[in-house]
């Protein structure tokens, strides 16, 4: 021992140095993966994802997330990369190793207040809003959420009202003429031709409250879907029928996300901006509105610039008022839905 250990100090000859893990620099470089085979990601169950290949779409290809992709979010709709296992084998696992940028994006939160955004489904042209004329009622707060939704999002909105046997679709649909939104009526007792011809070669997510009749459109539009068909609770709300989105293949070519039952539609990551955005006659003249105009006009926003058009004549007080029902959607409590 040394005298200055032995007087309770310490020098270099006291310390131990331990080998240092390399000098080499680590690298961050990733494989190209140039051969990775694209897919549409059609289902989600577990941290497996189900592919469907652009090559071959009637093949499915199990995957999992690669470890350098970490935790990104990969759901319904997406356009991926997969290497690895691509066959489609039974007992075969590929790996995701890309994702594709999103043209459109279906998000909703579970409330107004939950800061949590969950994406639905991805990369979808159109959003069909599946509403029944009777049991259960229709309600036209659903409807203006789901159109909020679709504004923001990117997606052609279309509203397909169900049960028309039941009920007469006209006063309904006329709550929504001034949008110019395209409508199709369905009766429980007949084929949804009408709808299948607005579906085709599209890739399209149904949504809607239970019991409206959406899994009856799926499985009328693919007849081996064999989705659940729900039954209508005795207290007018539905039983959930369909617990995950899935995208299946319709016979006449494109998607059809057949998404869950929904009993709310959280918006809280949307704002006003963001809708009046889809509305190409009325984007610029927002951008005259004072800063966090909800553009709802008086008495709440008083120099609102969507009213002046209307003065003017380049905008009818009926689009409007129609906008504006669907922004008071962004203020209505989901649970109210």
């Amino acid at each position: 021992m040394s005298p200055r250990s032995a007087a309770g100090r310490y020098d270099e000859s006291d310390v131990r140095i331990r080998p240092g893990k390399g000098t080499r620099p680590r690298s961050k470089r990733r494989p190209e993966h140039a051969d990775a085979r694209p897919a549409m990601v059609v289902g989600v169950d577990r941290g497996r994802w189900t592919c469907a290949p652009d090559d071959e779409p009637e093949v499915r290809i199990i995957a999992m997330r690669a470890r350098e992709m970490g935790r990104t979010p990969v759901v319904v709709g997406d356009h991926v990369d997969l290497v690895g296992d691509t066959t489609g084998a039974d007992d075969t696992l590929a790996r995701i190793v890309r994702v594709a940028d999103r043209t459109s994006v279906l998000r909703r939160t579970a409330d107004d207040t939950d800061p949590y955004e969950r994406i639905v489904v991805a990369n979808a042209d159109k959003l069909v809003i599946v509403t029944a004329l009777a049991d259960p009622v229709p309600r036209t707060g659903f409807v203006d959420r789901c159109l909020v939704a679709a504004y923001a999002g990117g997606l052609t909105p279309v509203l397909c009202l169900t049960k028309a046997d039941l009920a007469d679709p006209g006063p309904f649909a006329a709550e929504y003429a001034e949008l110019d939104l395209p409508v199709v009526v369905t009766r429980s007792d007949e084929d949804p031709g009408p709808l299948r011809a607005v579906l085709r070669d599209q890739v399209s997510a149904l949504i809607g409250h239970s019991g409206v009749g959406k899994s009856t459109l799926v499985n009328a539009l693919v007849p081996d879907a064999e989705r659940a068909v729900g039954v209508v609770s005795g207290v007018g709300k539905g039983r959930h029928t369909s617990t995950s989105a899935v995208a299946l293949s319709l016979p006449d070519g494109g998607w059809v996300v057949d998404t869950p039952g929904v009993r709310s539609f959280g918006l809280a990551h949307i704002s006003p901006d963001d809708v009046v955005a889809a509305f190409g006659d009325l984007a610029t003249a927002v951008e005259n509105c004072p800063r966090g105009c909800s553009h709802l006009g008086p008495p709440a926003d008083p120099e609102c610039a969507l009213d002046p058009l209307v003065e003017s004549g380049a905008l009818s007080a009926g689009r409007l008022d129609a906008l504006r029902r669907v922004l008071t959607a962004l203020r209505t409590p989901a649970w109210e839905i």
